[in-house]
């Protein structure tokens, strides 16, 4: 029986409908990913970013540790959903056991460099002291992290996968000292012990796993380690010990490793029923009580996958399965772990049931609002709340898993019928990516789409050229950036895809917890080979390579090279680097739209003069995201101005040369997260300008994966994931003739060269913020001096006068 989908309030966690931005031809709710949420069971709220799950010693108790940018620590829930204990941490990240006699629970200190130790009484946790891994310095990060943790059968040895050091650390639990720590692969993820005591780490950012076997005196000596897929994570023992599961999240594989030989005697494949065997993200796993039925978490097709293993996968006599995906189950958005307890299985969702307007916006307050408080439940991190789902394993009979795999495919848009693809005669693609506006504070003040004008920034007066254009080749305003932030947001835009990696620890970094940015090519501020944060298919670069079509880029996942007059740029990846314009600057709010603007349009002229243009091209246009109220920097007003015009100069350029007629221009925000937005948070500023576009309002549903999936039907090239795979193709915007007249660029009415005072409050503010590297700023203050900036401070900042939500804390 198909059970309602009911949020219960069990916790003073914020409960978030979905977005309400429905494609017309459907009565559904979509997400901005363009997925639809139809989860099974009884669905409850709980605290943000749950990445763990482990029951209590007498089942009585699930406990949850949570993960996210405003909440970290342990959560602990009776089996009706109902949270009886909240425990915060400083800081949290991945790891979770109990020590086998039930009387001690480790928890993950991450950005602490400690492990939590809790006293397990009376089905409630005590905090009873910490393990300490590293001694940090003063205001400094963590340089250990841990991450997964596994207790010794004896309890005496505690094992702790420190995910920044790439190291095993081994704990004598009664001293809590360190008695050995050993190399292990990159970014090492979960830890698992088998019956012999052989002790298994998973490589995040590798493709393989650590083995230590025991010696006499009890010490681990390093062994061959076993691949298993690339970017190996979750793991899972069976209870005898023999057989070890494993998840390669962006491969859409589980290998199943045999203990005592420790070699892979099979895997598992996990992909959605068509397309790139990249998307579904298994991602945690559990078994059936009597261990012959494997469960999977697959994040993002927001299921739980069923495999019926065979004896030998099982490494179980009554296993009698063929390892094949026998189907799956509705939960949440992004299930993240997995539990089965008694007769149900509990599925513990990181994003819960979506996000939803944010007019709002935190409380101004001067200082950083933090893990706990109320202001940040508006920003875009803070907004997205855990859910728990309870799901009767009765309802998982043959019967019921057909047609609960039948509500998975329809919400993910998997039993759609191909349609016809109709394009006008384009040969060429510009792929222009901007940063972090919400529609509303563009485009909210133009009548004719749905706008709250109360919330626009930067309307005509500053933005006149894409007025014009959303007037002149068709207003959405219905589009919605997959991302929350824009570690998740380059990643989506360029590989239709964010990875667990990027998922799971993006609101860490965010919230300021320790962690380098490693989500635009660079790992620990380094370019690297294996880049834990990558796809396994790659990026829209790495298709038109494949594809054998000529490609060039200006700006996008580049990194700085040399200083003064030798200051050049380069690409983050191979490919990249060789058609990256070195001398396009990458992400500098110092450095005018306009120079970017007149490197690619001296560029350009040479290509026009020749008659010869790469097919695709990605510009990153960058400085809409604004440097704040810094004295002596351009103002808000005059950023946004500037990256108007250098756009209008863009496209006036290409409409008044021979390639305008088979060029298409898409122009979209990499994210959302610096603005309010009357409808969805996730809701943005799109463009789609040609010679053939149709004038006029385009209410339907977009996103950044559909505007990625029309790009690649246009130029022949491959998806790259489930998500560009079954997209939503922009098939039925163009119009039957072209109209080559040429496009005007627009002076705006606002000055380029407006500059901040300089001892104004947002000036003084700005000192605080970091505005020289991308993503390093606190947006939560920096949101509230733009605010002030442009309305002026009569006009008060909004606040939590309506039940919304925001996003403010970190940009790019």
């Amino acid at each position: 029986m198909r059970t309602a989908f009911l949020i219960f309030l069990a916790s003073s966690a914020l409960a978030c409908s979905p977005s309400p931005s429905a494609d017309p031809t459907d009565n559904a709710a979509r997400l901005p990913t363009g997925k639809l949420l139809d989860p099974a069971g009884a669905v409850y709220a709980i605290g943000q970013m749950p990445l763990a799950m482990v029951r209590s010693p007498n089942g009585r108790r699930i406990v949850v540790l949570l993960n996210g940018y405003r909440e970290q620590g342990i959560e602990v829930i009776d089996l009706d959903g109902r949270i009886v204990q909240t425990i915060s941490q400083e800081a949290a990240f991945i790891g979770l056991a109990f020590s086998p006699d039930g009387k001690a629970l480790y928890a993950s200190g991450g950005n602490q460099d400690v492990i939590y130790r809790y006293a397990w009484q009376g089905d409630s946790a005590v905090l009873r002291d910490s393990l300490v891994l590293a001694v940090r310095e003063k205001n400094g990060n963590a340089t250990h992290y841990p991450a997964g943790i596994a207790v010794s059968q004896d309890g005496a040895r505690v094992f702790v996968a420190e995910n920044l050091a790439d190291s095993l650390a081994i704990l004598d639990a009664g001293t809590g000292n360190i008695v050995q720590r050993l190399p292990t692969g990159r970014y090492p993820y979960a830890v698992a012990i088998g019956a012999d005591g052989v002790v298994f780490v998973s490589n995040w950012g590798a493709s393989n796993i650590s083995v230590f076997a025991p010696g006499a005196d009890g010490r681990l000596t390093p062994l061959p380690p076993i691949a298993a897929g690339r970017h190996p994570s979750a793991m899972l023992m069976n209870s005898a010990r023999t057989r070890l599961f494993v998840a390669s999240g962006s491969t859409d594989r589980i290998s199943v490793v045999d203990v005592i030989s420790r070699a892979v005697i099979k895997t598992l494949e996990d992909s959605p029923p068509s397309g790139p065997r990249e998307g579904s993200t298994p991602n945690a796993l559990t078994l059936s009580t009597d261990g012959t039925r494997l469960y999977v978490a697959e994040a993002d097709a927001n299921a739980v996958a069923v495999f019926d293993l065979s004896a030998s996968a099982a490494g179980n006599a009554l296993a009698k399965g063929n390892d094949q995906l026998s189907g799956r189950i509705p939960a949440g958005w992004y299930p993240t772990s997995l539990i089965v307890q008694g007769e149900k299985l509990f599925v513990a969702n990181g994003k819960g049931a979506g996000a939803g307007p944010n007019p709002d916006g935190p409380n101004p307050s001067g200082s950083r609002a933090r893990k706990g408080t109320s202001e940040n439940r508006q920003y875009t991190l803070g907004q997205i709340a855990g859910t728990l789902s309870i799901i009767p394993l009765v309802e998982v009979s043959e019967a019921g898993l057909a047609s609960f795999t039948s509500r998975v495919n329809r919400a993910n848009g998997w039993d759609k019928a191909v349609t016809p693809r109709r394009y006008p005669p384009f040969t060429h693609v510009i792929y222009v990516i901007k940063e972090n506006r919400t529609y509303d504070q563009v485009f909210g003040d133009i009548t004719t789409g749905d706008g709250d004008t109360s919330l626009v920034l930067f309307g005509r007066k500053v933005t006149p050229n894409q007025h014009s254009m959303a007037e002149r080749f068709g207003l959405y305003d219905r589009f919605f950036v997959n991302a929350e932030v824009s570690a998740d947001g380059h990643n989506w835009s360029m590989a239709a895809y964010a990875t667990d990696y990027v998922q799971k620890t993006a609101p860490t970094n965010y919230s300021g917890d320790g962690r380098s940015y490693d989500f635009e090519g660079t790992n620990r501020d380094s370019i690297v080979g294996d880049d834990v944060a990558e796809p396994a298919r790659g990026y829209l670069w790495d298709l038109a390579e494949r594809a054998g079509i000529t490609f060039r880029n200006f700006g996008e996942f580049a990194e700085k090279e040399g200083e003064g007059e030798d200051q050049r740029y380069r690409g983050t990846k191979p490919y990249l680097a060789l058609h990256t314009d070195s001398l396009y600057p990458y992400f500098d709010m110092d450095i005018p739209d306009q120079r970017r603007a007149d490197i690619w349009l001296r560029q350009f002229h040479q290509w026009d003069s020749l008659g010869q243009m790469p097919a695709l091209q990605i510009i990153n246009l960058p400085r809409d995201h604004t440097g704040g109220a810094r004295a002596g920097s351009s103002t808000p007003e005059a950023m946004v101005a500037d990256n108007d015009l250098a756009l209008g100069r863009i496209i006036e350029g290409l409409s008044r040369s021979r390639f305008w007629e088979n060029t298409v221009v898409f122009v979209l925000e990499d994210d959302a997260q610096n603005g309010p937005d009357h409808v969805d948070s996730h809701r943005s500023g799109f463009l789609v300008i040609s010679a053939w576009n149709r004038p006029g309002l385009q209410r339907r549903f977009t996103n950044t994966t559909d505007a990625l999936s029309t790009i690649e039907e246009i130029l022949g090239l491959e998806a790259l994931s489930q998500f560009d795979h079954f997209g939503r193709p922009l098939r039925e915007v163009w119009t039957d003739s072209a109209d080559l007249s040429p496009y005007v660029a627009m002076i705006p009415e606002q000055s380029l060269d407006e500059k901040n005072p300089a001892h104004s409050s947002g000036a003084i503010e700005s000192r605080r913020l970091d505005l020289a590297t991308a993503d390093a700023a606190d947006m939560e203050l920096f949101n509230q001096i733009l605010w002030r900036a442009v309305k002026g401070p009569a006009v008060p900042y909004p606040g939590a006068t309506r039940m919304s939500l925001l996003e403010t804390i970190r940009a790019r």
